[in-house]
């Protein structure tokens, strides 16, 4: 009996923004992004003009936000990585790389040691940026403190898109999410001692960025069972890749390639 084709991925999955390859084939990797705190998937929406044609990029979009405004936002770390996993599922045919930015960061470390443990696929790579290994994270109490204070400290660490704060018909739309977004990753809390996972981990950070330190970032080193770390600064503050974004992106196209020439599409050592 012929066995059944594989079942198609969604074509509009509310999880995720999907940005077909330029090739017009099917892709040979798909790039999965998570957005910052208070952030949304447009912040990826010009990296499909640097990566290779036959790359896929999906870019997370988190409840409470854009066409998901009216929707709650995710209470904690388990809910949020938990629906992102599953969204991911039927996306499993083709090798994946994780790219997390600040709260993304923390977001797609738990969505690849879903991936690798209850799945068994072990993400090619995964890029954290922005943010201290979740070990060494410390919690600013910022969603404890009245909207004038939450957005000053964002605002301590760059002016991208903070302008919407003072346009209060945006302010009223937006803040819930901000808020939403710092008591979900000020609340995280990850397994003791941290669980490692056998991607390889390539960390980046702006070496001006006064919202994590850079001992803090490359303690992430300490959670790839693979032995395989890389850390990257770029000129700027906490969103350095606003200005740097081709460098950055050319760069996450090298280490995948690099990668590719000794793993096979799961990321497992080749047999």
């Amino acid at each position: 009996m012929t066995p059944p084709p594989p079942s198609l991925p969604p074509a509009d999955d509310p999880w995720l923004r999907v940005h077909p390859p330029a090739s017009g084939g099917p892709p040979r990797l798909r790039l999965v992004c998570f957005p910052h705190a208070g952030g949304n998937a447009q912040l990826f929406s010009n990296w499909p003009h640097h990566l290779p044609a036959d790359v896929e990029l999906l870019a997370v979009r988190y409840p409470g936000r854009q066409e998901r405004l009216a929707e709650p936002c995710a209470e904690d770390m388990d809910t949020l990585a938990d629906a992102v996993t599953a969204a991911l599922l039927p996306r499993l045919d083709r090798p994946l790389a994780l790219f997390g930015h600040s709260m993304g960061a923390s977001v797609a470390y738990e969505t690849a040691l879903r991936l690798e443990q209850r799945h068994g696929v072990v993400p090619r790579r995964l890029f954290v940026s922005a943010r201290s290994a979740p070990h060494r994270a410390r919690p600013t109490g910022l969603h404890l403190r009245d909207d004038d204070t939450l957005i000053a400290g964002v605002r301590r660490l760059g002016s991208l898109g903070s302008e919407v704060y003072d346009i209060p018909e945006l302010r009223e739309l937006l803040l819930p999410a901000l808020r939403a977004d710092y008591r979900l990753i000020e609340g995280y809390r990850p397994a003791a001692p941290p669980l490692p996972t056998r991607a390889p981990i390539t960390a980046c950070l702006g070496e001006q960025d006064p919202g994590c330190d850079r001992d803090g970032v490359l303690a992430w080193s300490e959670l790839t069972g693979a032995g395989d770390f890389t850390l990257r600064a770029y000129p700027g503050d906490h969103f350095y890749l606003a200005d740097r974004e081709a460098d950055l992106v050319t760069d996450i196209t090298e280490a995948l390639t690099s990668h590719a020439l000794t793993t096979n599409t799961l990321g497992d050592p080749p047999r």
